[in-house]
C-alpha cells in the first residue's frame, strides 16, 4: 500500500430535498462543525494523499473558507463544481485527478453526507481494491427483505445473507473507473440513457466486472432524512 497513490473524491453536490432543509445535508450542523467536515477528517487522517471536493458551484468559496481554511485541511487539493447528476459529478472529480503529472493509482468515492468514516473501513477498502481492483464498503442487511410487483405484492424473498446495504466509499483502480466513466458519458452523448445509482454500477453495466464488497458499519449512515440526522448526533458521542 505504502508506494500506491491514493486519491479520495468527496461528493458534497447534493441539495438533500428529503431533508427538508435550506441548508443542504453536508452542511448542517453535527455537534458544531457541518456534517461534511468528518469525512473529510477522516480522509485528512488516513493513508490518501489527496482529496479532490466535489461541491455546488454557489457552495464552492463557502467550502474554501468555512470549511478547508477554518479547519486546516491540506490534503484538499481542489474544489470543483459537480453535475447535473451523482454520477456526473463523480466524472468531474475523475477528470481533476485525470489532469495530474502522476494520476493515483487508486481513488475513494465516497459521499460526503456520510460523516463515519473509519481508518479501518479506510484500511480494509484499500486491502480490498488492491487485490480485486474494485470494492465497495456495506453491511449485510438486518431485516427480511421482499421484492414486490408494480401492484406492491410480494413476490420474492431473498435469503439475507445474500443481501447488503450498500456505503460508500467505493474503490477502485484509477485507470478502470475512468475508463469506464469516459465510456458511459460518451454513450450518454448520442442518447443511451442509463440508471446509475452508485459508482460500482458503472463498472458492472459498462465493463462488466464484478466488484467484491468489504464490510463497513452499521453507523455509516448517509444523513439523507431529519431522522438520519438524530440517529448521528447519537453515534457521534460512540465514535470520538
Amino acid at each position: 500500500m505504502k508506494n500506491k497513490k491514493y486519491a479520495a473524491v468527496v461528493l458534497s453536490a447534493g441539495k438533500g430535498t428529503r431533508m427538508n432543509s435550506a441548508t443542504p445535508k453536508q452542511y448542517l450542523l453535527l455537534e458544531g462543525k457541518p456534517v461534511l467536515y468528518y469525512s473529510l477528517q477522516a480522509f485528512e487522517n488516513s493513508m490518501v494523499d489527496e482529496i479532490i471536493l466535489v461541491a455546488g458551484e454557489d457552495d464552492i468559496e463557502y467550502c474554501r473558507k468555512e470549511i478547508v481554511e477554518k479547519y486546516g485541511f491540506t490534503k484538499i487539493k481542489a474544489i470543483i463544481a459537480g453535475g447535473k447528476e451523482r454520477y456526473h459529478s463523480v466524472f468531474c472529480g475523475l477528470m481533476e485527478l485525470q489532469k495530474e503529472k502522476k494520476q493515483p493509482d487508486y481513488v475513494m468515492i465516497h459521499d460526503g453526507a456520510r460523516p463515519f468514516l473509519t481508518d479501518a473501513i479506510i484500511q480494509r477498502c484499500a486491502k480490498g481494491v488492491e487485490e480485486f481492483q474494485a470494492c465497495i464498503v456495506g453491511m449485510p442487511i438486518k431485516d427480511t427483505i421482499k421484492i414486490v410487483d408494480e401492484c406492491l405484492f410480494a413476490k420474492e424473498t431473498p435469503k439475507r445473507k445474500y443481501v447488503w446495504q450498500i456505503q460508500t466509499p467505493q474503490v477502485f483502480e484509477f485507470s478502470l473507473i475512468y475508463r469506464a466513466y469516459e465510456e458511459l458519458l460518451r454513450r450518454e452523448k448520442v442518447g443511451e440513457t442509463f440508471l446509475v445509482t452508485d459508482d460500482a454500477m458503472v463498472l458492472e453495466v459498462i465493463c462488466n466486472k464484478e466488484v467484491k464488497l468489504v464490510e463497513g458499519t452499521y453507523e455509516n449512515i448517509k444523513i439523507t432524512t431529519p431522522e438520519d440526522l438524530k440517529l448521528a448526533k447519537v453515534f457521534l458521542p460512540e465514535s470520538l
